[in-house]
Formats: C-alpha cells, structure tokens, sequence
C-alpha cells in the first residue's frame, strides 16, 4: 500500500513535492492544501484532489503524513505545531537559530495527538547539519566550515517578500573565495560570519513604498541578514523575471582536521550540493523524510524528530538486505 502523502501550500517548494513523489514509486499525492481558492489551483498531478486550508481537519485518517511547505518566517511556526495534533507531518524549518523552540513547540503538539513530526529537513538545515556532526565525530581536532551558495535562498527571499511595500524578491548567497580557499588549504582560519559570505538582494519594490526604508529592514533583519555584508539593489518586475526566475543554490561542509600522536597528519572532509533547482532538490529530502516518519509512526515513536535522530536505512524504500547488498 502506498504512502499517501499531503502537501500544504503549492509554490515553489510545494510544486517540487509533487515532481518529487512522481518519482517515488511507493507513495502518492493524495492532496494539494492551499490558502487560496481550490479552483484556480492546477495541479500538474491528475487526480489530486485540492482543498482550502481551512478544510484540512477532514483530511484526518485519509493522509499518512502531511508535508508543510510554506515558509519559516511566519508559516511553519504556526502550521506545523497545529497540524502535529492531527497528522504525521514534515518541514523544513530553516531559521537556525529558533529551532531549538520551534522543535519544543512541535514535540508537544505531536506527542499530544499520537504523530509523528520530522523538523527542519532540507539540506541546511538537514543533510548538511548530519554531515557537520558526523565530521566532528570523526574528526575531533580541528575545525568546521559551512559556505552556502551562490544561490537564491528561498526562506531569506520570502522574508524580503514580507516587508510592507515590497512586491517581489530574490536573494542570493555568496561565498567569500578567499576564506573558501584557505579552509580547503586546510589552514583551519578563524572567521566569522561576515567574512565567509555575504547577501546579495535583488527586490522589486510597490509603487511609492518607502525604498529607503525597506533596505533598512533588510539589512537590519536579524537571523536573516543584520549579521552579514549586505546589498540591495531596486530592480524591475520585468529584470527579475529576466535575470532571476531560476532558483540555483549549493554549498560546501568543509572539516579540516589533525590526527596522529601530534597531530602532524592534516584530513579534510568535504561534502558538497550544486543545485540547479533548491526548492526540487529539498523537496526529494522532504519526501523521504516523509517515509521515514511514517515508519517511526508505525512503530510506536511519536513526538518531534529531526535528521539525526532518524537510522538512514528509513530514508529508503528498499529492504535492508537490499541495501547491505547495493551500498555496503
């Protein structure tokens, strides 16, 4: 029997989602949640049944996990504890900082209606926050490195979109070549968080909003960008359309490390994503995920998880002699 599978809120992500389970011969999307009118919602999926958000409690008993795609700002912090008490369900909840409360949040609401919630999956956070901590297992001496980009980060984006006056935004993620080059070098540098990126904004702004204010916003934003090199730059809806409709991302997870008796022997280990799609590539992490808290599910395991917490071998359909046999 199939994994039927809910996708709350058809963007970028929720499109991924569904291009994501086309794939996935053991699931199925039973249905599109959305907040605006059903009808004008087209699903590229037939016979997926689309209803408004309001409408979701009666999909209680008729999906087996719920995939919540809306953004971190404002959407996830309300949508996922909810939704925990009445689904199994899965997001990517990327603001670093507020996960340890977000993952609070959740774990009550889930345990409290007998679900199971997988947190902040994706790949940073999610398959770049499991290869940080593995490399630091493996390598205790040294030090650790993350560079994200260059690429549109979709939840710094819709922040942008939600200041008053702004109608449209794209923002990219740039790393610093320089401190890039010395962490590969193995020279283990000290740096900070405005040394190893910095925020490129790209915002078509609303006829007469205040321009001066809106790039104050931005560049003040905590966990968002007050704490990097910062631009804005004022464009057209038609050069955003031209020059930025694509949604590129990637990045590095870099451990540079010292082993032997003192420590005379440099390893480094790089995990890197170069993404032509972000919202299609975190989409296929949302969907195993899926499958993964269906499983714990069955088993009894109920509150809130996150990518750590899950044995690899449920990320995939196969049988575990299938994946002794293919991957060991």
């Amino acid at each position: 029997m199939k994994i039927r599978v809910g996708a709350v809120g058809y963007g970028n992500l929720g499109r991924g989602m569904e291009y994501a389970i086309a794939q996935t011969p053991d699931m199925e999307l039973r249905c599109i949640v959305t907040r605006r009118e059903p009808s004008g919602v087209k699903p590229a999926t037939d016979g997926v049944e689309v209803l408004h958000i309001g409408d979701i409690r009666r999909l209680a008993g008729e999906v087996d996990v719920m995939v919540l795609c809306g953004g971190s700002a404002t959407d996830l912090p309300a949508q996922t504890p909810e939704f925990a008490k009445l689904f199994n369900v899965v997001d990517s909840f990327d603001t670093h900082a507020k996960i340890p409360e977000h993952f609070k949040n959740v774990d009550g609401a889930a345990k409290s209606g007998g679900h199971t919630a997988i947190i902040s999956a994706g790949w940073d956070p999610g398959l770049f926050s499991v290869n940080r901590m593995v490399s630091e297992a493996v390598l205790p001496a040294g030090g650790s490195y993350t560079f994200w980009g260059k690429g549109v980060s979709q939840g710094h984006s819709d922040a942008i979109r939600r200041i008053e006056g702004v109608a449209d935004a794209r923002q990219y993620t740039v790393p610093v070549q320089s401190a890039l080059e010395a962490v590969r070098g193995g020279q283990n540098p000290e740096i900070d968080t405005r040394q190893k990126h910095t925020r490129e904004c790209f915002v078509v702004a609303k006829e007469g909003a205040d321009l001066s204010r809106i790039e104050r916003e931005i560049i003040t934003m905590p966990d968002y960008f007050a704490d990097y090199h910062t631009s804005v730059r004022f464009i057209s809806a038609e050069e955003l359309a031209k020059d930025h409709s694509g949604m590129p991302h990637g990045g590095f997870v870099i451990r540079g490390g010292k082993t032997g008796r003192g420590n005379e022997n440099s390893q480094i280990i790089e995990y890197g994503l170069k993404l032509d799609s972000n919202p299609e590539f975190t989409a296929g992490v949302l969907t195993v995920c899926a499958r993964a808290a269906c499983r714990l599910n069955a088993e009894g395991v109920t509150g809130c998880k996150t990518m750590f917490d899950i044995p690899p071998a449920y990320f995939s359909a196969e049988s575990g002699d299938e994946l002794r046999k293919r991957y060991l």
